[in-house]
Formats: structure tokens, sequence, C-alpha cells
């Protein structure tokens, strides 16, 4: 055994498990490449005050779960816990919403790193793909995005998911809410955190998990009914926009978001496979971010979906994606002439496109075989002394055990028939 193990709450990601991340990651992203978003990669590091600012300083991730360090050079910077403030970051110092394509539509791919407890469905390195789109208060850009990740979770056969919508408004009628709301929650049993927590961002009480509080949330006040006329509008039309798409939805007066940057739309995501941790992923609308950061206004709107939690809700509904087999040709060479000769062949596979294998060690048949076997692969080919002084390699079907003579120069063809 190592001596090192990986940190706690970490996982490493090893064959053949790894191979069902990959196909997730690319069936998330699927939908986004093919309705005009661009892929965007951002440090895994930034300054602290990015996510200070943009995710909240009330926030669990930014007082009690960032990774943050100093470097020599005295800059405090932390690793990246979230993806929509480093993208947004990025957009700007780009300049990408002055190239006069409006709404800017990325998508991103990576690790982000949270001190939590861990627990199943909960780790301190965790994967997610996330997209987002910048410059355009439209609620059909919002519909656009909830209807993409619906499509993407559909494409690898989930179906045991609820995707959950509300309203947080906006920056006009929400200081109204907020009022009320620290008004009832002044009135409760709550600890001196609690408290603390509810006079900076009263809504992040709202999604306290632990159910000595949320058994004193009942009868709080609900932010739909403090809604502004503007904000009922586009939550009605983002509804109906999702509505008309045939992708349902449950409405939850309750529903917010942990971070501080959420305004109008919210949604999330949620399988009832995972237990406590039951979110997949989810995201909304986030008009001031840019200005919170530093930019100019530029509403914006996104999601991110947990590539892990997505792999745990695919194992709760025993569903096992159709991946392609990692090899499918398995070259087993018997004598030096035989090694050369059917490691170019093998090289010459490959340039072609097909996935192909080679017995390394120098092994004999019996344990070259047991690697074929191995490998998954559905086409073997074996070679000797003796094959190559006729012109020929055994072309073997390890499915149905079949095995015929191949010249040497038709190899490809004679595989690409039988793999066709």
């Amino acid at each position: 055994m190592s001596t090192f193990q990986a940190p706690k709450g970490t996982y490493d990601l090893i064959p053949p498990r790894s191979a069902t991340f990959l196909a997730v990651r690319d069936a998330i992203s699927t939908p986004l490449r093919n309705s005009g978003y661009g892929y965007i990669e951002t440090p895994g590091f930034e300054n602290v005050e990015l996510f200070s600012r943009g995710v909240g300083e009330s926030t669990d991730i930014v007082t009690k779960e960032m990774y943050t360090l100093t470097t020599k050079g005295n800059d405090h910077l932390a690793l990246r816990p979230e993806g929509t403030a480093s993208v947004l970051r990025a957009a700007l110092q780009a300049n990408l919403h002055k190239q006069g394509n409006l709404p800017v539509k990325l998508w991103y791919s990576g690790s982000y790193y949270r001190y939590e407890r861990q627990q199943a469905g909960r780790y301190r390195h965790f994967s997610q793909v996330g997209a987002e789109a910048s410059g355009a208060e439209d609620p059909a850009l919002d519909a656009e995005l909830i209807i993409l990740a619906d499509q993407a979770y559909r494409s690898l056969g989930l179906r045991n998911f609820r995707i959950l919508l509300n309203s947080l408004g906006d920056k006009e009628c929400r200081p109204v809410y907020r009022e009320a709301l620290q008004g009832f929650l002044r009135g409760l049993d709550l600890d001196e955190e609690t408290l603390r927590r509810a006079e900076i961002n009263p809504l992040r009480v709202l999604d306290d998990k632990r159910e000595s509080v949320q058994k004193q949330l009942v009868g709080a006040p609900l932010l739909g009914d403090y809604l502004c006329d503007a904000c009922k509008a586009y939550h009605e039309e983002v509804r109906a926009l999702v509505t008309a798409a045939g992708v349902e939805f449950e409405d939850d007066a309750k529903l917010v978001r942990g971070l501080d940057y959420y305004t109008r739309t919210t949604f999330e995501f949620v399988h009832g496979g995972l237990g406590s941790q039951s979110a997949v992923g989810g995201g909304g609308r986030y008009d001031g971010l840019s200005e919170m950061i530093g930019g100019p206004a530029l509403p914006s709107v996104g999601w991110a979906l947990g590539v892990d939690r997505t792999v745990l809700a695919l194992e709760a509904e025993g569903i096992e994606l159709d991946l392609p087999a990692v090899t499918s040709v398995f070259a087993v060479a018997i004598g030096e002439e035989a090694r050369r000769t059917l490691f170019g062949k093998v090289t010459e596979l490959r340039r072609e496109g097909i996935s192909a294998d080679f017995s390394f060690g120098g092994k004999g048949l019996k344990g070259a075989m047991k690697d074929a076997n191995r490998s998954g692969a559905r086409l073997a080919v074996v070679a000797g002394e003796r094959d190559l002084a006729e012109g020929v390699v055994q072309l073997k079907d390890m499915e149905s055990g079949e095995q015929q003579a191949v010249a040497v120069d038709a190899l490809l063809d004679a595989v690409r028939a039988k793999l066709a």
C-alpha cells in the first residue's frame, strides 16, 4: 500500500468508473455546445475578494468552506469554491461583452473545492459542468438553460429527478420582503450565529437544513407574496416557456440558493435517490454580480450541475451507460519479429481511428490472451513466426471464438469489416 493517500473528503477517478464520469460530462455539455455556448476554462484559484464579494460574506462558502492561501508575494488567493464568479470575471477581463454579440454564452467543466463535512454526495473536491449566459435580461434565456439541463439529464436516462422553481425578486421588491422576513426571524429562538446571518442576508436562513430551524420557519413570509409586477410577469413568462417545451417543474416558494448573487429566477434539480444531499444541480439569474465584482451592469443567468452527484443519481436508478469499448483490437505477438510487425499494425489501426492495444512485457501466449480478455476487445490479432512466414496473422472474434487467417496487408480492411 502506498504511504500517501488522497486527502480526506476527496477521491481519485480511476478506470473503469472514470469512463462514466467522462460520459456524464459529455452528456451535460452536448446540449450546450449545440446551443451556441463556447467553452471557457479559468484558473483553479482566484483572488479571495472575487468570492467574498460575489458569493457573499454571509455564506457558509466564504465564512467556513473556502480553502485560502497567502503567496510569497502576499497575494491572498482561494481555491475556487464555485464557477460562476470566475467565469464572469474572465469574460469581463477579456471584454467579451463588448464584442457586440450578446448574450455571451459560455460553458465550463472543472474541479471545485470546499472544506465541508464529508458525507455521501458531498466532497471537499468535486466536479461540475456549468453554463453562464451574460448580457441579456430575457426570460427565454432562463427557460433555455432549464430546458438544456433537463435535456442533458434525460439523455443519460435519468427520470427520478425533479425541477424546483422560484423567483427571488429584484432590487425593487426584495428589500421589502427582506425587512418582513428579518422581523419574523427576530422573534424565533435561533442561535447567535444564525441571528447574525439573518441580519446580513435573511434569505440564507431559509436555506438552513437543520430541523430545529426549519420547524420554526413554518409561517414565515413568502417572497412570492412580495414580488413586484415586473418580477411576477418575468417569472410567469419563464414558467410558460418551460411548460411549452414539455419540461415539468414544481413551484417551490421556499427555494433559495446558497449564494448571495441570485435574483429573480432560481431553480434546483433534486433526486430522491441521494438521501439528504438531494440536489444534483441548480442555478438562476444573477443580474447584479457583474457590478459586485467591479464590472458594468450585465444581467446574467446560469447553472452548475454536479458530475459526482449525477453519477450517484445514475447508480441510484440502476442505470448503466452504454459506454464505447476502451479497446476494439488487442494484438498478441509471439516472438521478436511478430512483436515488431504487430506493433506496426497497432500503430496503423490507431491512426485510422480504431482503438487498439498491444501485449507489452514479452508475455507468453496464455498470459497475453488473458490480457486480451481483460481489455474487453472485440477482436484479437495473434501472430507467431510461422504465421508471418506464411504472410498472415490470426484474427479472432473474442465474442464468438471464431478465428481466421488474414493476410498481413489486408488486416486493416478485415478489422473494419468485423467492427462495422
